[in-house]
């Protein structure tokens, strides 16, 4: 039983453990301390008497102000802590990116199928892409009556209905029209798609003709189209879909993996049920194997802008240029002027299982959250679903609910995701495969099918983060290569499509 101090000078701790009122709890590196109330495993105690209005600080950075007096001991928490009264208080630590010399033993190749335009992809499916909502029901039939059928057909990885919630009652212009369609032409053109059929109702705004003249697919990827109304109804728009997904897998049959550059990936990280674990393991561990793929020439794409607001400023110091900084720092302000015009402030975020998990305002899981992106400079910043820039470390401004964060990165071209979770989650993403890290040892016993690896033993046992971390780049590459991740085992991955909508709905 012990608490953990991350940062020198850091006036909180967090227990390792559940721990009892009276306990005296060593503080690894700095003597005990005497409880004076119940700890739940994750969250936080004082270290030292803190009076009332005083910036409290965890990872050296500030998380929030007291809300009245604390004394060394108490459990720091909601009750008592609250954010500052200028919002993010930050606080330069003076760290710029760096690059990593990369281990002379690391692995540098995976599995990928090489594509003919010279792209690489994880996974090849079939997808059965909708403009309209109207016509998500045929084509989630039509995936489900032919995705048996993909799994017996050598080189096919799938066939994933590609459905949303939109696409008419909108306007024809602006952002939010803009955002469903460069989203759509993403999944259309994401690597991991090798056959697409798209299929539309016949008179909603975001027409199958219009939406076909801006996919830009590459000329090696089959597609078809067509309207439920012109087929004559949803009967014969089921069959037409199955007949062109099973013309689509003779096609690519006996597609074959190749040994290709690891490079080629690029990996969005993302977090999702966190916890007062998910900065101390999985996140860094994560922001581990992201600093060894950038350095090796691949991409990774960090998102979340609601979740790295109190530690932007981190990420702006590893800025390559002032105009990525100026960027970044944009998107924040954009999003304080959109949570106020909708009655609400950034620090809405916390979900009340981050907060059950010891995580108390916006900047404490910000602090956090940040860690999956390593030290690797900032090379750029890309707005929701925009085409992602390589190599290097990249952020896309999307909203921190994992589904439509993801579903921007994988529109972007991300052709693997990693999730960490601290309370637990059971995202998928196809078709781009996700690999779930759990950042502590009672949630990957809890829910081990949901689960590939459990990070804890970097608190529970002090293995060092270089190593969880060059175990999470190892299980990256094993799934890139074909390896199904638990997400894939289970089937997830096709009801997480949400692409983000903005404006009227009409």
């Amino acid at each position: 039983m012990s608490l953990v101090v991350l940062h020198e000078g850091d006036d909180v701790a967090v227990a390792t453990t559940a721990m009892p009122t009276g306990a005296s709890v060593a503080v690894r590196g700095a003597g005990e301390v005497t409880l004076r109330a119940e700890v739940p495993a994750g969250h936080k105690v004082a270290l030292r008497d803190l009076p009332a209005g005083a910036l409290v600080r965890k990872y050296g950075q500030v998380i929030g102000r007291t809300l009245g007096e604390i004394r060394a001991g108490e459990h720091v928490h909601g009750h008592n802590l609250g954010m500052p009264e200028h919002a993010a208080v930050r606080v330069a630590d003076g760290t710029a990116g760096s690059v990593l010399r990369l281990p002379a033993d690391l692995r540098r190749t995976f599995q990928g199928f090489r594509r003919p335009d010279g792209r690489v992809a994880t996974r090849n499916y079939i997808g059965v892409l909708t403009t309209v909502n109207c016509s998500a029901t045929v084509a989630r039939k039509v995936a489900r009556l032919t995705e048996d059928e993909a799994e017996g057909v050598e080189g096919v990885d799938g066939v994933v209905a590609l459905t949303h919630g939109t696409g008419c009652g909108m306007a024809s212009e602006g952002e939010g029209w803009d955002l469903l369609r460069r989203t759509l032409a993403g999944y259309a053109r994401n690597p991991n798609i090798g056959g697409l059929v798209v299929v539309g109702l016949g008179c909603e705004v975001n027409t199958v003709t219009g939406l076909m003249a801006e996919l830009g697919l590459a000329e090696h990827v089959p597609v078809s189209s067509y309207t439920i109304q012109d087929l004559g109804g949803t009967l014969s728009a089921v069959q037409r879909g199955v007949e062109l997904v099973r013309g689509m897998m003779g096609d690519l049959a006996g597609t074959a993996r190749t040994e290709v550059d690891v490079s080629e990936l690029v990996l969005g990280l993302q977090c999702g049920g966190s916890d007062g674990w998910s900065g101390l393991t999985a996140n860094p561990a994560l922001g581990v194997a992201s600093d060894l793929l950038v350095a090796a020439g691949a991409t990774t794409v960090l998102g979340e802008t609601p979740e790295v607001y109190g530690a932007e400023h981190l990420l702006a110091a590893r800025a390559a240029n002032p105009q990525v900084a100026d960027a970044l720092m944009t998107r924040i302000r954009w999003w304080e002027r959109y949570t106020q015009q909708q009655g609400t402030t950034l620090d809405a975020n916390p979900s009340p299982g981050n907060k059950a998990g010891g995580i108390t305002t916006i900047l404490e899981k910000s602090l956090g959250a940040v860690a999956k992106a390593g030290h690797s400079p900032l090379s750029a910043v890309r707005e929701y679903a925009e085409q992602i820039p390589r190599p290097g470390l990249v952020f896309m401004d999307t909203p921190g609910y994992d589904p439509v964060s993801v579903t921007g990165m994988v529109a972007g071209g991300a052709n693997l995701i990693c999730f960490t979770t601290g309370r637990g989650s059971v995202f998928g993403s196809r078709p781009v495969p996700t690999v779930k890290l759990a950042t502590n040892a009672e949630l990957a016993g809890r829910m081990a099918g949901d689960i590939d690896l459990d990070c804890s033993p970097v608190i529970e046992d002090g293995v060092p983060l270089e190593e969880m971390g060059r175990q999470v780049y190892d299980l990256l590459l094993e799934v890139a290569s074909g390896r199904r991740s638990t997400s894939e085992e289970l089937g997830l991955g096709g009801e997480e499509i949400v692409p983000w909508q903005l404006g009227a709905v009409l």
